[in-house]
């Protein structure tokens, strides 16, 4: 193997660190696989971090490299994924790849109707944030390979994902991913699609061939790597255009559990600035619920930018609830228990709902094809949304339960 003098990296070192670690390789003719290593945990952990490195330059097929290591309390999937980026980043032509662990943990289900009040969005190349993502219980935890990961960083960021799809523990919460557009995307594919994530983002959408597209590449990853057809799509909207082809783009595939909408994007597209009360948006935010609707999917606000506003939070969602969404996205943890209070259902919202399943019951049981409630007419979509409240309203209480 040729001698490389220079050094590549991947990984982060500075003050603000934790939870990962900054990898250098230089890879040489002769010489075998050194470790240099500074760490904290050296004492408990050293041995098996220079085993990793052993293990990760086995699968690689690297044999003769100098690696530099600072750990600043990376698990070890973390580790691994640092090191395989800077010996791809060193040797763009390797092959092979390391296979992190399976750790045991409570483990999700792709399910299209599940429940996605709120979507936490974690950088995908900032480990920290792994960890405890789950322990705030999200019902979607979204690993971002796009606008959150520089593009010099894309490529770790890739692999830190992988992994952490595999090892990382999301306490039962949905597991998604959102991938970057084009040629990215696919490589964003071939690299996660192989550890079974529950959803793929797909973002900026615009037309419904950008989701059959990439539902082709999910169907032959899925078949390739043995995996089932599980995997589900979840378009993004943040154009003009997008808006425009909602319904379409929300009908492309049977794998579509939900639309979304970013109006960061779509009020930039637009050519105006996002205000707090939305009027410009208005109109794109009821087309996406009214496509989502049309197509029997589920419609998912935006996020809320101010993370320190919760009762900015608390009103946006109330309002976004009131329009029909039945989600929202979110980029911090605080933000989790603000959506999940607002979308949960009102004591007079349970009250009435269960008065309409109650007097559907009784139709029912009597052979009455029309339901009443005192002196109203019930119809099937009246019964069928206070089900639906009463199926929130269960799983609120739940939750409530266990904390």
């Amino acid at each position: 193997m040729t001698q490389l003098t220079k050094e590549y990296s991947a990984g982060r070192i500075d003050a603000a660190t934790r939870s990962d670690c900054f990898v250098a390789v230089r890879v040489r003719a002769l010489g075998g696989i050194t470790v240099e290593l500074k760490s904290k945990v050296i004492s408990l952990y050293g041995d098996s971090i220079r085993s990793l490195v052993h293990d990760v330059c086995s699968a690689v097929g690297l044999r003769h490299a100098a690696f530099r290591i600072v750990d600043q309390g990376a698990l070890p999937y973390v580790l691994a994924a640092r090191i395989e980026a800077a010996i791809r980043r060193a040797l763009p032509e390797t092959g092979g790849r390391f296979i992190t662990e399976t750790l045991p943990r409570k483990k999700s289900t792709p399910v299209k109707a599940r429940p996605r009040r709120t979507r936490l969005y974690l950088p995908g190349d900032e480990p920290k944030f792994f960890t405890n993502a789950g322990l705030h219980k999200p019902d979607s935890v979204i690993l971002d390979l796009e606008d959150s990961v520089a593009p010099p960083e894309k490529d770790s960021a890739r692999i830190l994902v992988r992994n952490a799809l595999r090892s990382a523990d999301f306490y039962g919460a949905e597991r998604g991913v959102r991938i970057n557009q084009g040629r990215l995307g696919s490589e964003d594919l071939r690299a996660v699609m192989p550890q079974s994530p529950d959803v793929i983002l797909i973002p900026k959408c615009e037309d419904p061939d950008n989701v059959t597209a990439f539902e082709s590449e999910v169907r032959q990853l899925e078949r390739q790597h043995n995996l089932g057809s599980g995997t589900l799509l979840l378009p993004i909207i943040e154009s003009a255009l997008g808006v425009v082809n909602a319904y379409a783009i929300a009908s492309a595939s049977s794998r579509v559990c939900a639309l979304a909408i970013g109006l960061e994007d779509y009020t930039a597209d637009i050519g105006v600035e996002r205000t707090v009360e939305g009027k410009e948006s208005l109109f794109a935010r009821m087309a996406i619920v009214n496509a989502a609707k049309a197509a029997g999917v589920q419609a998912l606000d935006s996020v809320y930018s101010d993370v320190d506003d919760l009762d900015g939070l608390r009103q946006n969602t109330v309002e976004a609830k009131s329009l029909g969404f039945d989600g929202k996205g979110c980029i911090h943890p605080r933000q989790i228990g603000v959506i999940h209070a607002a979308f949960a259902p009102t004591a007079q919202e349970i009250e009435k709902a269960k008065g309409i399943v109650l007097a559907a019951a009784e139709a029912r049981k009597s052979g009455l094809g029309v339901v009443a409630l005192g002196s109203k007419m019930i119809d099937a979509p009246v019964v069928i949304r206070a089900e639906r409240i009463l199926r929130l309203a269960g799983q609120a209480e739940n939750e409530d339960g266990a904390q």
